[in-house]
């Protein structure tokens, strides 16, 4: 066994997922709540209501919190004030509304997914398929996103030297941070849907990356099946960042211990992988972009992630969890 596997997001979210922020908002979940992470925690949260409105039929209800991108927001201020400054007013709630303007650059349906990217004053995002979850963040003003991509970028600093595959490309930010610390790496990024590869060189700087930096680092985009007997690379690869979802749901193929075995084999020596085991409750339903759970938690212990299960037996005693 040639690797050691960190698994990104040891639990199961009962609730759809929008993946802005690793911190949990508060006030009651509608339609969808956050991909929460205990690593992280922001402080003087505020509960939200986010409303987008991208598709015509199809309108996503979230609670955020402070420090989450916000779109549209309103927000409920409770003011106990003295009597000096707020006559009349005493044990009443000041309603305040607050909006951030954003924009849908793009939105389309392909074979593979529902498409979608919203300019915000401070950053770029791309939503997919059903659930329209988040599956990247480009800021303006920063390179951090304060999410799993951040823990992604890590992944050079602890592998040998040599090219690292990302299955599962996304909208690219992975492929951002890791080139804008390492700008020396050799990038191999596989991604399934053509059209969405078009939609990020054109809205979300993929085309940058596959530019050669000074250092001559690059990222080299393949599209089809990321986990096809193809993806490989001559020696092996020094890590390998798994990111592979479809629906909301980690892909049913991870959740077997021979596509670990298999891409463990194509590993060099001391070679990494690097899994985000984090989604929607697989036996979880999606109908007209809603979530339906059909496992619940108990005591607030996530349903059982099978993914990590067919990790632990694949590579028993070698799991590290960031959760």
């Amino acid at each position: 066994m040639s690797g050691y596997v960190l698994g990104l997001g040891a639990f199961q979210l009962l609730h759809p997922i929008i993946n802005i922020s690793l911190s949990q908002g508060k006030g009651n979940v509608s339609s969808f709540s956050l991909l929460t992470n205990s690593n992280y925690v922001c402080s003087n949260s505020i509960s939200k209501q986010l409303v987008l409105s991208l598709w015509s039929s199809t309108t996503i209800t979230t609670t955020s919190s402070s420090c989450t991108p916000k779109l549209k927001t309103q927000a409920t201020k409770s003011q106990a004030g003295s009597s000096s400054s707020w006559p009349q007013q005493q044990d009443q709630e000041e309603e305040e509304e607050e909006e951030e303007d954003f924009q849908v650059v793009t939105a389309i349906r392909s074979q593979f997914n529902d498409i979608s990217i919203l300019d915000t004053p401070n950053s770029r995002m791309l939503l997919l398929d059903a659930t329209h979850n988040v599956h990247s963040i480009l800021y303006k003003d920063q390179k951090w996103t304060g999410s799993y991509w951040d823990e992604f970028a890590s992944l050079p600093a602890i592998v040998p030297k040599g090219p690292i595959a990302i299955l599962g490309l996304g909208g690219g930010t992975t492929a951002h941070l890791m080139l804008d610390l390492w700008p020396a790496l050799q990038l191999e990024g596989w991604e399934i849907d053509e059209i969405l590869i078009e939609k990020l060189r054109e809205y979300l700087a993929l085309s940058d990356l596959e530019k050669r930096t000074v250092a001559g680092g690059i990222l080299n985009v393949h599209i089809g099946d990321a986990l096809s007997q193809s993806v490989n690379a001559s020696g092996g690869f020094a890590g390998i960042v798994v990111d592979l979802f479809s629906g909301g749901k980690v892909l049913p193929q991870l959740q077997k211990v021979q596509t670990w075995l298999e891409l463990n084999d194509r590993l060099m020596p001391n070679g990494r992988l690097m899994v985000n085991c984090g989604g929607i409750d697989e036996a979880a339903d999606v109908i007209d972009g809603v979530v339906h759970p059909k496992n619940s938690s108990i005591d607030g212990t996530w349903v059982q992630n099978y993914t990590i299960k067919a990790l632990s037996k694949a590579f028993p005693g070698k799991v590290g969890i960031l959760s």
